[in-house]
């Protein structure tokens, strides 16, 4: 019976452990926090499901849907109301919606973009040219160079920034656009135009909403998980310290002891994996550490419906840095998803990401509300108080995939021939959503099981 360790118990360590065990093999995982999931966690605030991470995936990763099925939760899938999904930009004190047809920089409607108030005469012409670009293929570059190229400085500084602080907690001038977005990269490779490609590609698109979750909240599926493991892993409570190995066998220092095990998986952010490899591996262990990381922090306000004040006609708001505020995004939950409120409440689930999470890193969760509330109200001119609050932060939990973050990927891959069974999941490798966390854990289980 082969013997496997699996450090830390986030989704990609769960799902390690439930995809070994369908192979018939069983696994012991460390994890020194009580509470299983890592940054998929739900709770509920004044009778509000409340996401204090991820808050759905894109119905797009139809892989996905195998694992619920698998353990018996797809009949609890719900989509996003996406005949309301509209997004507003935070424009100088104001919202504006975003035009039409705007996807995550892949715009189809160009008309939309022409005659929207967000952008000035000149980025709007540039919309309009950027239908003439010719294919071409050029070498990785930022995400701000990338929407610079095709549709000018405005259009970062309304369009890459805000929304790349909001989905990735990152500035767009330091990710891959090859890693973040690479559909337009493709569009761009086979029309020029990322208009032009995006156009097409919705055409061969079914209708659907774009945005899965759970009815009971992203915590009923690492709650399952570790229902299912329970036979066949055995939790170990305990804090990994280093790994090292001799030809045969990988060892695990512990706080408070030792482990011995033939296979480890190290489903941990990659920073946490270049520590414990330090010493042995030193050469992964610098590799690991170039995958860079910020922190963020989810804030829920909850308000009485009654007098609120402001329409939730929309997901929700994006804030350039141009606003100089704290808050990257809001989401408006009522409208996202149903069942998340009772009708007399009124939920935003607020992120400070980057810079401004870290900043906040010494100040109360009260001054955090404080400011959020008071960014918001700013924004959306509510007369409300909020009713209920809560507070989540993430310390270095968000990969940012910097430019040449393949190359990297790559460098690791070869490191990796020379330390026998051990392999690295998590998010900071090939993809940021559960759906990517979860693929890449089935594909180490399936390689230990042949191995």
């Amino acid at each position: 019976m082969k013997q496997v360790a699996i450090v830390g118990g986030g989704i990609s360590g769960l799902a390690a452990a439930y995809y070994l065990q369908r192979f018939g093999i069983g696994c012991k995982l460390y994890e020194p926090q009580e509470r299983l999931g890592g940054t998929i966690r739900t709770d509920r605030v004044a009778g509000c499901l409340v996401e204090g991470g991820a808050d759905s995936w894109l119905a797009e990763k139809t892989w996905f849907r195998e694992l619920l099925r698998d353990l018996g939760l797809d009949d609890q899938v719900i989509g996003s109301n996406d005949e309301r999904r509209r997004t507003y930009m935070a424009r100088r004190g104001r919202l504006v919606p975003l035009p039409e047809g705007l996807g995550l920089l892949a715009p189809t409607k160009t008309w939309a973009l022409v005659s929207s108030p967000l952008f000035g005469t000149g980025t709007k012409l540039r919309f309009m040219l950027e239908w003439l670009y010719r294919p071409a293929r050029r070498a990785d570059r930022s995400v701000a160079e990338f929407v610079r190229d095709h549709f000018g400085k405005k259009a970062v500084e309304y369009l890459a920034q805000p929304m790349m602080a909001g989905v990735y907690g990152a500035p767009a001038e330091s990710l891959s656009v090859e890693r973040v977005l690479p559909r337009l990269v493709e569009y761009e490779r086979r029309y020029g135009s990322i208009q032009r490609g995006a156009k097409r590609d919705r055409a061969g698109r079914s209708d659907g909403p774009s945005f899965l979750t759970l009815r009971e909240g992203m915590g009923s599926l690492v709650d399952t998980l570790g229902q299912r493991i329970a036979k066949s892993c055995e939790v170990v409570r305990s804090r990994v310290v280093q790994l090292r190995r001799d030809p045969d066998n990988w060892f695990l220092r512990l706080e408070d002891g030792s482990a011995v095990a033939e296979h480890v998986v190290v489903a941990t952010p990659a920073h946490e994996a270049a520590r414990l490899l330090a010493q042995t591996a030193p050469e992964l262990a610098d590799l690991l550490g170039r995958v860079g990381y910020t922190s963020s922090i989810v804030v829920g306000l909850v308000y009485d419906a009654e007098g609120f004040g402001h329409p939730l006609d929309g997901f929700g708001l994006l804030a350039p840095r141009a606003e100089q505020r704290s808050v990257a995004a809001c989401t408006w939950v009522n409208t996202k998803f149903d069942g998340r409120t009772p009708p007399d409440r009124v939920l935003l689930r607020a992120f400070l990401t980057g810079e401004a999470a870290e900043q906040a890193a010494g100040i109360s969760d009260e001054s955090i509300l404080g400011q959020t509330d008071a960014d918001l109200r700013a924004w959306m001119r509510f007369r409300a108080r909020p009713t209920g609050r809560y507070v989540q932060r993430w310390d270095r939990a968000m990969p940012q995939y910097g430019v040449g973050h393949s190359d990297c990927l790559k460098e690791i891959e070869e490191q990796l021939w020379y330390l026998p069974r051990l392999h690295l999941a998590g998010n900071g490798y090939e993809g940021l959503g559960i759906p990517d966390c979860v693929r890449r854990s089935e594909a180490i289980a399936e390689a230990i099981s042949r191995s």
